[in-house]
């Protein structure tokens, strides 16, 4: 099953985002619909239907309200039979799948050969740093550039959503208490950072990650939250990131200008501490609450660890993908907002980029 949540075309500002579930011929197809909550509480579909409480509630609630989806599944398992009614996934505008997560909990160096570009040891115990919800965005939303970094990097992550309470749990039962999964960007200042390759002449790091990982839309999730049966294991999944560059691969504008630069192209395979490893390690001492989301770590070939770097500017589109779950897509944009005209980000924008779709 594939969870989003989601705005209807003319939702206003302060609209709280509705959920649904994703169905189609493959993830995220032009042909895709989204059958609602409000649907699958219909009293048409007799025993299945959910509780209309549940209609009302965001990804974050309904995890809250029926631990398992064991409830949701069933419904939608029905309105599919019954044909009930569903809404294009073209006519919707995505939002993040737990939008306002209660914790975002990140592991880092936790891909032997991520370690490896950095010429270090791997860690012997799980690492762990911590972003806010100020920091997610939708697919499809802007990331700032903001005025304080010129070293803005981008890492492709296997994001956990918990669905029940954690605490303590054992490596044996960790999984159990898992909603689904969904992409992340882990978006990096790597100046802030304090990345030895990042700083310029007299530049030092803030000594923490705070800024360096928490600011504002710096946590891209999306597209759908797709559940533990659906994608059949995490062991082996591959996972790429990609930059459409603003000015070409060489920041010159020339004739590569916009074209797909592979950046990053590992597999979970290669994970230090796998899912229930790091569950175990994060719940000893944080409990863990359903629509809170565990970062992963990400794999080789972010920016900040080539020979020379390469940086995500302004005008620039990233694309994060993991196999099975789907294609997350993010413009850069500067402090005001702004991108060159032109650029990969101004015509995604403009919705002109069918070469970024979302599969």
């Amino acid at each position: 099953m594939r969870l989003v949540s989601y705005f209807a075309a003319v939702a206003g500002p302060d609209t709280a985002p509705s959920v649904g579930i994703a169905v189609g011929p493959r993830p995220f197809h032009p042909e895709t619909r989204i059958v609602t909550l409000e649907a699958l509480a219909d009293p048409s579909l007799g025993p299945a239907a959910i509780d209309p409480a549940f209609a009302a509630r965001d990804l974050r609630g309904l995890l809250r309200a029926d631990p398992g989806l064991a409830r949701t599944r069933a419904a939608a398992a029905a309105a599919i039979v019954a044909g009930t009614a569903s809404v294009a996934l073209a006519d919707l505008r995505l939002a993040a799948p737990i939008p306002e997560p209660g914790k975002i909990v990140c592991a880092g160096l936790n891909y032997r050969d991520h370690v490896r570009e950095q010429a270090i040891e791997p860690p012997d115990r799980p690492m762990f740093f911590a972003k806010f919800a100020n920091a997610v965005v939708a697919d499809r939303e802007p990331v700032i550039r903001h005025d304080r970094t010129h070293a803005l990097d981008l890492e492709v992550e296997l994001a956990v959503i918990v669905g029940r309470r954690m605490r303590r749990v054992t490596a044996a039962d960790a999984l159990d208490h898992v909603a689904g999964y969904t992409v992340a960007n882990d978006v990096s200042a790597r100046d802030l950072q304090g990345s030895r390759p990042a700083l310029r002449e007299g530049e030092h790091g803030d000594g923490q990650w705070l800024r360096a990982k928490g600011s504002d839309t710096f946590c891209p999730l999306g597209p759908a939250l797709v559940t533990p049966d659906e994608l059949g294991g995490t062991g082996a999944l591959a996972l790429r990131s990609w930059r459409y560059a603003a000015g070409g691969p060489d920041g010159d504008g020339g004739p590569d200008a916009g074209a797909a630069i592979l950046m990053q192209d590992g597999s979970t395979a290669d994970m230090v501490f796998d899912v229930a490893e790091l569950l175990v390690a994060v719940s000893e001492v944080i409990t863990l609450e359903p629509g809170d989301v565990v970062l992963t770590g990400t794999p080789a070939g972010v920016g900040v660890f080539r020979v020379p770097p390469v940086f995500i500017e302004p005008g620039d589109v990233v694309v994060v993908e993991i196999e099975g779950i789907g294609r997350l897509t993010n413009p850069i944009v500067d402090a005001d907002g702004g991108v060159p005209v032109g650029s990969p980000a101004a015509r995604m924008l403009a919705g002109d980029r069918p070469d970024v779709a979302r599969e």
